[in-house]
């Protein structure tokens, strides 16, 4: 009997403090004055809590938000506890105060700094109101450390009472300005420095300013062959600031290919073609990138394009690109292009080109049965322009927005006669995010020529995967295009998306006076497989007065292997 009451007496106290440790305490902060409890009640307060600390400094909290409000003198008279749940504060507000003048001295701080953030600044002292005290000295002390003195801090002495204002004096502690002195790569010691200095734009020599260089070193992100492992980090000296960059080499060549097969319309057989796509990016460490193409299309087509980019020339902000292109069409014609460019990098994301291009032409014929393919050459003179701005944390789609501007201006000559001629291309691109899952991609691109006259073998060639799917490769000829291509996407898991094709094309040709619009619908997916990006595209074309026909339809597929 005596264990029994033991056990009951042991789980009934089990039982008491659980209550007791599971029971919440209650504030009640009030005034004894009643216009002060309608400020109070309308400010609010926390008024439930697990232990009498989080009650405590509650407390202390409402007293600096009653002080950035303009009552300065609150005070804190009493708490008391009401019973065992609850506890009781009494404050005392008195005067609200609006305004504030705050003295400075010039030696201390760049006044400027004060005519840009307020509207009442004078040569010794500036006017705010008090409720935005606390937010304009946080971007005071911001603007000091983004000038280079990361240690500098803020206090307001000599506080005052003049009437229904305060007076009040801004001192200012600085340490000494502080430059990059030193900027040290940890992880890949061979990473190009010339892309910190005008990639990044992070330079030795410039003021320190720890935000904007983490901010600015996100750009790594937009980088195939890099990647930061860790944000940056400074070592203070007293004579030195050392910035250390943590970055990794990644694998960046790519393979890409596809295999395309339809219908032929005239045979009904179906009919395949292809191209390799070989990519080689920052091998060498300069951060140059060196493409190879080739491609062989169903009707008979063969292009050869290699591009060589070699930016930042012995660390400057200067580089050159050079390309070569042979097409052949059957057997009626080659055409051999050859560009240089200089360019300059303006920033990160912005570059602007200036060079040549000739261009030589032959008939293979070997008869003027075609009096539209001649043998000519053509030389311009170019100028463009590129901005990107990269996407973040996207294994399928690096980049967000792109832009591409190129015109040029040059002659054709064709039988020792000159033409003078104008070209323009120009591309952009957007990725709109709806959210993690669901995005919108649009896409245009126009191209044109511009002469008195025309031959066949100096159209611009457009159609396939690149351009408006469901028509074969390089199949459509113009003297001016534009085309929009459309997907909505969607994302079913972090290695798969999905997606839809709408793509709408004008096409205007001057030698056969034709001028149509053009269609495309379809699907296709995406997989991150163990060999790289895998991806499907089923689409059908179409003209506006040509009925939908499933002998239209263009399968691609395509590997894009990094290594």
């Amino acid at each position: 009997m005596k264990v029994s009451i033991t056990f009951i007496y042991l789980l009934l106290l089990c039982f008491s403090l659980q209550h007791i440790a599971s029971q919440n305490l209650h504030l009640k902060i009030s005034s004894t004055v009643d216009s002060e409890n309608k400020v109070i009640d309308s400010i609010g307060y926390i008024n439930k809590f697990p232990d009498y600390k989080s009650l405590e400094n509650e407390i202390g909290l409402f007293h600096k938000k009653l002080q950035t409000l303009g009552f300065i003198e609150n005070e804190i008279n009493s708490t008391k506890k009401i019973n065992d749940s609850t506890y009781a504060s009494s404050f005392r507000l008195n005067d609200r105060f609006d305004t504030i003048y705050i003295y400075y001295n010039k030696n201390e701080v760049d006044e400027s700094i004060f005519k840009e953030l307020v509207n009442t600044s004078n040569n010794d002292h500036f006017i705010i109101s008090v409720l935005q005290l606390e937010e304009l000295l946080t971007e005071i002390n911001k603007r000091i450390v983004a000038n280079g003195q990361p240690f500098a801090s803020l206090k307001l002495t000599d506080l005052k009472k003049k009437g229904n204002r305060l007076e009040a004096s801004l001192k200012v502690n600085i340490d000494n300005k502080r430059t990059i002195d030193a900027i040290v790569i940890k992880g890949y010691e061979k990473f190009p420095k010339a892309f910190i200095k005008h990639f990044l734009g992070i330079r030795k020599g410039r003021s320190f300013n720890l935000e904007k260089i983490k901010k600015r070193s996100d750009g790594f992100d937009a980088l195939v062959f890099a990647n930061q492992t860790r944000s940056p980090e400074v070592l203070f000296t007293k004579d030195s600031t050392n910035l250390y960059l943590y970055i990794e080499k990644q694998k960046a060549n790519t393979f890409d290919g596809f295999l395309g097969f339809g219908s032929n319309e005239e045979t009904n057989k179906i009919e395949f073609d292809g191209y390799l796509n070989l990519q080689l990016i920052n091998n060498l460490n300069f951060g140059e990138s060196f493409r190879l193409s080739y491609k062989s299309d169903e009707i008979d087509q063969k292009t050869f394009d290699v591009n060589l980019n070699m930016p930042y020339i012995l660390g400057s902000a200067l580089g050159i690109e050079f390309n070569l292109n042979i097409f052949k069409k059957d057997s009626t014609f080659t055409t051999v292009t050859q560009d240089a460019d200089l360019f300059y990098q303006i920033s990160g994301s912005q570059r602007i080109f200036a060079g040549i291009s000739g261009l030589q032409s032959n008939n293979l014929l070997n008869t003027t049965a075609n009096q539209d393919v001649k043998d000519y050459k053509s030389f311009f003179y170019k100028i463009k322009y590129d901005f990107f701005r990269p996407q973040f944390n996207s294994e399928f789609f690096r980049e967000n927005f792109k832009l591409l501007v190129s015109v040029g201006t040059g002659s054709r000559t064709f039988d020792n006669t000159k033409q003078v001629q104008q070209i323009y291309a120009l591309r952009a691109f957007k990725i709109f995010n709806l959210n993690k899952k669901n995005s919108i991609y649009i896409n245009a691109k126009t191209s044109g020529i511009f002469s008195d006259d025309y031959f066949t073998n100096e159209l611009l060639r457009f159609g396939g995967i690149n351009s408006i799917r469901g028509f074969e490769e390089n199949s459509l000829t113009a003297t001016l295009y534009g085309v929009v291509n459309s997907e909505y996407r969607y994302q079913v898991n972090p290695t798969i998306f999905i997606h839809s094709i709408f793509d709408i094309a004008y096409l205007k040709n001057d030698i056969t006076s034709q001028s149509e619009n053009l269609f495309g619908f379809g699907f296709g997916f995406g997989i991150i497989t163990n060999a790289g990006l895998l991806k499907f595209n089923y689409a059908n074309g179409k003209n506006e007065d040509q009925n939908f026909a499933l002998s239209n339809s263009k399968i691609h597929l395509s590997l894009n292997a990094n290594f």
